[in-house]
């Protein structure tokens, strides 16, 4: 029981960024638009958090933690602005243009690395976010923040209502006067700065710098996490809470003594195999909204 109590602290690290980007993805996906680029979001908000933490963290001292996390979140929604322009104003394939910003966010944090740092990562920052009482770190209290403001406003504001009915039929949407082109773009943009704010509490927490391989596969993790918890704020926290602990548990299972004998690649692969696993064993019924992926054409009834 003692070690399952240590390792709680570990699960909530793992699983708040998983999750801070699955309630960006929950509400773009809520309005109708398909946001694959999380994972790129992601590492954009990783590269703009360690870059600025590693330049302010001498004269702002841990405040610089907070100030990247605020940077990180604007850089995501920045970025996020292509997908929403290319899906929404174009009518693009959505599944094409997240892909693009996922390929635009492996070169363009390099490039930028390049000119700033002269090597293909950011300099590693001295001290990170530091973990509170109980070895608890401050990004499972924005996680959870974040699921709470998530809930109340899609389902106990007005703006909620209006944008799922986006997400549903647009058109009848459209027909009692609401703006679909406004609230789907807001959606991405809201989505676009979680998952920026997800990739910076990574970053700030798991490890000293940014590389290529920060992020690994944590945004499609979030993105599967949407799906597996059928697009309702409680079931993306379980699925978020499952695949972190999956991560946790791959990191923790290597000191184990009667496991050391397996290879290490088999603990780096763990958490995708369970991904898999349980999105082909509990799938079934289509839970997504009804118009999620489908550009809105106001003249189509």
């Amino acid at each position: 029981m003692r070690d399952v109590l240590l390792v709680i602290p570990s699960i909530l690290m793992m699983a708040a960024p998983i999750l801070i980007a699955a309630m960006g993805g929950l509400v773009s996906e809520r309005s109708g638009i398909v946001n694959i680029a999380l994972e790129g979001l992601m590492g954009i908000g990783a590269f703009t958090a360690a870059t600025a933490h590693y330049f302010m963290e001498g004269s702002l001292g841990g405040a610089s933690v907070w100030v990247a996390l605020i940077l990180a979140a604007m850089a995501g929604l920045t970025v996020s602005l292509i997908h929403a322009f290319a899906s929404v104003s174009l009518g693009a394939d959505q599944v094409i243009s997240g892909t693009g910003i996922n390929l635009l966010a492996i070169g363009v944090p390099v490039f930028l690395a390049q000119i700033i740092f002269k090597m293909e990562r950011t300099q590693p920052f001295r001290i990170g976010m530091m973990p509170g009482p109980g070895g608890v770190y401050p990004t499972a209290y924005i996680a959870l923040a974040v699921v709470l403001a998530t809930w109340y406003v899609l389902y106990k504001r007005p703006v909620g209502l209006r944008l799922r009915a986006c997400g549903e039929h647009p058109q009848a949407a459209a027909g009692a006067g609401i703006d679909v082109v406004a609230m789907r773009y807001a959606a991405v943009m809201a989505s676009g700065a979680l998952a920026g704010l997800a990739g910076a509490c990574l970053v700030l927490t798991q490890t000293i710098q940014y590389t290529q391989h920060t992020i690994n596969g944590a945004g499609f993790i979030a993105l599967a996490a949407v799906s597996f918890g059928r697009w309702t704020p409680k079931g993306v926290t379980g699925s978020s809470i499952l695949f972190g602990t999956a991560v946790a548990l791959a990191i923790y299972m290597v000191n184990v003594e009667s496991l050391r004998g397996l290879p290490p690649e088999f603990f780096s692969v763990l958490p995708y195999l369970i991904t898999l696993g349980t999105l082909v064993a509990f799938s079934g019924k289509d839970w997504a909204p009804r118009a999620a992926g489908k550009p809105f054409d106001k003249g189509r009834s």
